[in-house]
C-alpha cells in the first residue's frame, strides 16, 4: 500500500513540476503592440504548443474558451475573436482602446498560463492651435496663450515649436495641461512665430498650421552710417550719404536734425552734394513708432575740413533733441 501511495505522490508532483515548466517556458507574442484603432493583432505562442483545451481573458473577463476544435466565444467579443484550436494563438479585430489591458491564456492540458499586456491607441487627427486673447500684441506690454487640440488620438503627448526652435519652459514660457497649452508673458519681437505643435503618440503624429503674432515694438538699436564708413571727417567738396536705420515694427517715421535745425527732408538717407566746411557740426536722425507711441535718437558729428566749434554745437543739438521729439516733430 505505501509504494501505491508513493507512485500517486510522485505522478501528481511530476504534473505539478510540467505545469510550472509549461507555464515559464511559454510566452505571448502579440503581432503589433501598441497597435491602432481598427488593427488586427494576433497574440501567438512561444514556442509553440499544441493544446487541447484553453481560454483566454483579458483582465478578469474571459474572452473565449475552447475544447478540441469547438470554441465558444463570450458576446463582449463575439465576431471580433477566434483561436488557432491547435495552437492556442488568438487573433483580435477591429481592436479599440477599450481593448487595451492584460491577455491571459490558460490552459490545463497541457498545463500552462501566460500573459501580455496590450496597448490599443487612436490615431492622432486634425491637430489645430486655439489662441487666446489675439495675436497682435505689444512687446513687454502682452501676454499670449496657445492650446493644442485634436479632434482625435490618445495617450497624446505635445511639442512646442518656435520657427523651427523647440519652445522650452523658462521664465516666461509655461508649459500647462501636460504641454497641451503655451503662454508666453510679456512677449518680445522674438515671440513673432511661426508657432506650431506637434502632438503624437506611439503609432501617430500630426501637426497643426502655423500661427503668427504681430508684435510692435521699438524704435531701438538705431545705426547711422555715412558714406558706409566708420569715419566722420570729410574733405570738402565730398558727397555725403548718411543712412539711418531703427529697430521697429511697424517701420518708424525718420526725420532729421542738422546742426540743431530740423529739415524737411524724411525717411532714412540724407544726401549732402559737394559739402563745404560751414556744414560740419553734428546730424541727427530721430525715429518714432505711432503704435508705440515711443521714440528714439542718433547722433553723429561731421567734420568737413578744421572747424573747431563742432563740438559746441553738438552739445546744442543734443540739448535739442528732446524739445523737437516732444514739440516740434511728430
Amino acid at each position: 500500500m505505501e509504494k501505491k501511495g508513493e507512485g500517486t505522490f510522485s505522478i501528481i508532483l511530476l504534473a505539478l513540476i510540467q505545469g510550472i515548466l509549461a507555464s515559464g517556458a511559454v510566452e505571448v507574442h502579440p503581432s503589433i503592440n501598441p497597435a491602432k484603432v481598427g488593427d488586427t493583432v494576433n497574440l501567438s505562442l512561444s514556442p509553440s504548443v499544441v493544446m487541447k483545451s484553453g481560454n483566454w481573458a483579458v483582465g478578469d473577463s474571459v474572452i473565449l474558451s475552447w475544447v478540441g476544435d469547438q470554441q465558444a466565444v463570450f458576446p463582449s467579443h463575439n465576431g471580433r475573436a477566434s483561436v488557432n484550436v491547435v495552437t492556442g494563438a488568438l487573433t483580435l479585430s477591429s481592436v479599440t482602446v477599450a481593448d487595451s489591458g492584460v491577455y491571459v491564456v490558460q490552459s490545463t492540458d497541457p498545463q500552462l498560463k501566460a500573459n501580455v499586456s496590450i496597448t490599443v491607441l487612436e490615431t492622432v487627427s486634425n491637430v489645430t492651435i486655439r489662441v487666446s486673447p489675439q495675436t497682435n500684441l505689444m512687446e513687454f506690454n502682452g501676454s499670449a496663450v496657445l492650446t493644442c487640440a485634436v479632434s482625435s488620438g490618445s495617450s497624446l503627448s505635445f511639442l512646442w515649436m518656435n520657427d523651427s526652435a523647440v519652445v522650452t519652459a523658462s521664465d516666461r514660457v509655461q508649459l500647462t495641461d501636460g504641454n497641451s497649452t503655451l503662454t508666453i508673458v510679456n512677449v518680445t519681437r522674438y515671440d513673432q512665430g511661426p508657432f506650431t505643435c506637434h502632438a503624437f503618440n506611439l503609432v501617430s503624429n500630426g501637426t497643426s498650421d502655423p500661427v503668427n503674432f504681430t508684435i510692435t515694438y521699438g524704435p531701438d538699436n538705431m545705426a547711422l552710417t555715412v558714406n558706409g564708413q566708420n569715419t566722420t571727417s570729410f574733405s570738402p567738396g565730398s558727397n555725403l550719404t548718411m543712412l539711418c536705420s531703427a529697430q521697429s515694427n511697424p517701420p518708424a517715421v525718420l526725420q532729421w536734425v542738422v546742426r540743431g535745425a530740423l529739415v524737411n527732408t524724411t525717411g532714412p538717407l540724407l544726401e549732402l552734394i559737394s559739402v563745404s566746411k560751414e556744414q560740419s557740426g553734428p546730424y541727427s536722425c530721430l525715429a518714432f513708432n505711432n503704435h508705440t507711441n515711443m521714440n528714439s535718437s542718433i547722433t553723429t558729428n561731421i567734420v568737413i575740413g578744421d572747424l573747431s566749434s563742432g563740438s559746441e554745437q553738438q552739445e546744442v543739438s543734443v540739448w535739442l533733441l528732446p524739445l523737437l521729439l516732444l514739440f516740434g516733430l511728430f
